[in-house]
């Protein structure tokens, strides 16, 4: 499996955005995930293991608790695949931060002439 596959996955990257403030026991990501997403925790147990045998996340034993953490290896590999394709977007987010720039200049230029409201 590509790890575009695995991170095709809305539950996948939902439990990866969890794990970035730090390592979480499974119980508590199948609970977050079940409210979330509807799903049961055999079903968040699947979707841990797919991450775990990519890569993408480690575990670890503390006495019965699995806790989880993330793995960036195979995520610096996404972002280098990646890279090719930035050339297509990063002169229209350029472009887009250019033109964000230049509205709150001319508002600030046009509340400055305004002067104070009473």
């Amino acid at each position: 499996m590509h790890a575009l596959d695995v991170l095709g996955d809305p539950v996948r990257r939902r439990l990866l955005e969890l794990l970035t403030d730090g390592e979480r026991s499974a119980g508590e990501l199948a609970e977050q995930i079940g409210r979330e997403f509807g799903i049961s925790q055999p079903a968040v147990s699947q979707h841990l293991r797919v991450l775990r045998e990519h890569g993408f996340t480690t575990v670890r034993h503390d006495g019965p608790r699995r806790l989880y953490a993330i793995d960036a290896t195979p995520l610096r590999e996404v972002d280098a695949w990646l890279a090719d394709f930035r050339a297509f977007w990063a002169p229209r987010l350029a472009a887009l931060e250019t033109e964000i720039a230049r509205g709150k200049r001319e508002r600030r230029i046009r509340h400055a002439q305004e002067g104070p409201h009473p």
